[in-house]
């Protein structure tokens, strides 16, 4: 893993999907800039463990995560736009987590948080992480290895967090 705590979020182009129905570009600065923000990133939309547990954790815990400070709730994962909000639509998230795309893997690189699953059929995804950034800054890091998510999942972000 390259970042680590006291580093700054590189900035870059994420997508999220736009009010038109397409993806629209938007920069880690402005996600990121100002605020204290839960992020976690998954190996997969759609995949059992992020979709049973990791994803869904965060949606549960949106308002406890929110009543100790925290500005937004990310969520981004190796995967197009329309996949993202797809996956968010059958998740129920609403406006309690942001789906974010890393289409080309380009944050999971910058980051060192890729993950080559390509023996499994799955190409260059992101590794399961979670993160508490301030202002662009990483506060806290976890990293785990599929198919858990307790590390990273949002009940341990709660404990973590003052």
């Amino acid at each position: 893993m390259t970042i680590k705590v006291g580093d700054t979020i590189p900035n870059l182009t994420l997508y999220v999907m736009g009010e038109d129905g397409g993806p629209q570009a938007i920069l880690t600065d402005e996600l990121f800039k100002g605020k204290r923000v839960a992020l976690f990133g998954l190996p997969g939309a759609f995949t059992p463990t992020c979709s049973a547990s990791h994803l869904p954790g965060y949606v549960k815990n949106a308002d406890a995560l929110r009543e100790k400070g925290i500005d937004d709730i990310i969520c981004v994962s190796v995967n197009d736009a329309f996949v993202m909000a797809a996956w968010g639509k059958e998740q129920a998230v609403g406006d309690r987590v942001r789906m974010v795309a890393d289409g080309s893997a380009e944050f999971a690189t910058a980051t060192g948080l890729e993950l080559d699953l390509g023996e499994r059929g799955l190409g260059m995804r992101c590794q399961r992480y979670s993160m508490i950034v301030e202002d662009g800054v990483v506060r806290d890091i976890e990293t785990e290895a599929p198919p858990t998510a307790e590390l990273t999942g949002a009940e341990k972000m709660l404990e973590k967090i003052s």
